[in-house]
C-alpha cells in the first residue's frame, strides 16, 4: 500500500512540476542500493555465524567476533539514519537486526557450551 500511494504522489508531483522523473528514478535507485547494502551485510553476518558457506573456502566457518562487528555496524547504521528512512527501509533494518541478534546469541551460547 505504501508503494502505491508513494508512486501515485510521485506522478502528481511530476505533473505539477514539483519533481522530475529523473529525481524519482534516482530516489528509487538509492533506496534499492540501501536495501542491497543491508542484504550484503546480513549475508556477511550469517557467513560469520557459520550459517552460510564461505565462497573462498567452500566451508562453513564460525567467526563470532566478526559477526558481532557486522551486527554492530548495522546497529550504527540504524542510529545514523534514524528519521531518514522510509517505513519499508526502517522495518527491514529492524527485522534484520532482530534476526541477527537472536542468531548471534544462540551461536554465542553454542560456542560457550562447546568450550566446556
Amino acid at each position: 500500500m505504501y508503494n502505491i500511494e508513494r508512486s501515485y504522489l510521485n506522478i502528481i508531483y511530476v505533473e505539477v512540476g514539483i519533481i522530475t522523473m529523473d529525481e524519482i528514478n534516482k530516489e528509487q535507485y538509492i533506496r534499492e542500493l540501501f536495501i542491497e547494502l543491508l542484504l550484503m551485510l546480513r549475508a556477511g553476518a550469517l557467513q560469520n555465524l557459520g550459517m552460510l558457506t564461505n565462497p573462498a573456502t567452500g566451508k562453513k566457518e564460525t567467526k563470532i567476533d566478526l559477526a558481532k562487528r557486522v551486527i554492530d555496524m548495522l546497529g550504527m547504521l540504524q542510529k545514523k539514519t534514524e528519521g531518514n528512512l522510509s517505513d519499508q527501509e526502517t522495518k527491514m533494518l529492524e527485522n534484520l537486526l532482530a534476526e541477527l541478534r537472536i542468531l548471534y546469541i544462540k551461536e554465542s551460547k553454542s560456542n560457550e557450551s562447546d568450550k566446556e
